[in-house]
């Protein structure tokens, strides 16, 4: 009976100690910042944390956010795509197709309002946005925290995060947001050229970034700064009449129809195709268009122009513009699905 009575004790023991979920501690990450750019402005509620940032990752990978349980974040933003996904505009649910090409993630830490017309305010409502798209995940909010629920290790993850007893909007709006900050993207080889490293840049390019920055472009007058964006909203003149209105969905204004927001050209090589549609397949094709001056509509911003560059300009412009791919970005494995 001492035998039986000790091997019942031992097993109910491991028994017990294998049911026991570990302890999740958190603690404060500092998300690495390249030299040039300016601080981060991390929101009050929602300042990084190891777990925060586990949990965002989780959730920026998880098909329960899609009503088609087929589909997540990651699959229209790929890293090894600088985030976008190869194609003209992605497809949500059962393969519809959506409206916009899918932009670049990379630094939307920095970014000043979302979408391509600037519709949404904040980095925590983004998601909101290709939650409810019915061309996107087609789900709601409340349908999908509903089956996050069901998963107790996330629900631990999330507690441990944030310290809320279930997963809700709150919890997924922001361990999202939290992920997506560590899309940075500063590491290219016009990065180190500034810094110092000469060799990195050869006169071929170094001509392509003076004809850039130039009078007689300007393309740096709206692709300027550290992130190649002035974040504002351009007419290009890619359509005589659009269909997509642009920042006019957000203004209802006349003089808004057709004006989206700069993109960024950080890792542009990667990104094609490009325009908010996904009309241009390459970059050879982008600096053709803009070589010739776009088409005419009332709100062309006037620095669209015929440039008459030639055929030796062009090539200068699109070789610098290969020198603002960051390939350690692309590589990160610590962006990349947990495994399992």
């Amino acid at each position: 009976m001492r035998i039986v009575a000790f091997f019942v004790l031992f097993f109910g023991l491991i028994g017990c100690r294998e049911s026991v979920q570990p302890t999740l501690v958190d603690k404060p990450v500092e998300v690495r910042r390249p030299q040039s750019f300016p601080p981060f402005e991390f929101p009050a509620d929602n300042r990084p944390t190891a777990l925060r940032i586990q949990l965002g990752r989780q959730l920026f990978y998880d098909t329960r956010l899609s009503s088609s349980n087929a589909i997540h974040c990651g699959s229209c933003h790929v890293l090894s795509a600088a985030f976008t996904d190869g194609r003209a505009t992605s497809p949500g649910i059962a393969g519809i197709a959506g409206r916009r090409n899918a932009p670049t993630l990379a630094n939307v830490a920095w970014m000043k309002r979302f979408m391509m017309e600037g519709g949404v305010p904040t980095l925590e409502t983004q998601a909101l946005a290709p939650l409810h798209d019915s061309l996107e995940m087609g789900t709601n909010m409340m349908r999908a925290v509903h089956r996050l629920n069901e998963d107790g290790d996330l629900k631990a993850l999330a507690k441990a995060a944030y310290g809320r007893d279930s997963i809700d909007p709150f919890v997924v709006t922001r361990a999202l947001a939290c992920f997506q900050r560590t899309f940075v993207s500063g590491d290219s080889r016009y990065d180190r050229f500034l810094l110092g490293q000469k060799d990195q840049i050869n006169e071929h390019e170094l001509r392509g970034r003076d004809l850039f920055f130039s009078e007689r472009t300007q393309c740096g007058s709206c692709h300027g700064g550290v992130f190649f964006t002035d974040m504002e909203y351009h007419n290009i003149g890619l359509y005589a009449v659009y269909s997509d209105e642009g920042k006019a969905r957000a203004t209802h204004l006349p003089g808004d129809v057709g004006k989206f927001k700069t993109p960024t050209l950080r890792n542009i090589q990667l990104t094609s195709p490009y325009m908010h549609d996904g009309s241009i397949a390459s970059l050879e094709e982008v600096i053709a268009f803009y070589n010739r001056g776009g088409e005419p509509h009332i709100n062309r911003d006037v620095r669209v122009r015929a440039l008459q560059l030639s055929k030796q300009e062009c090539d200068d412009l699109l070789a610098f513009l290969m020198t603002l791919t960051d390939w350690n970005f692309v590589q990160q494995k610590d962006l990349l699905p947990l495994e399992r």
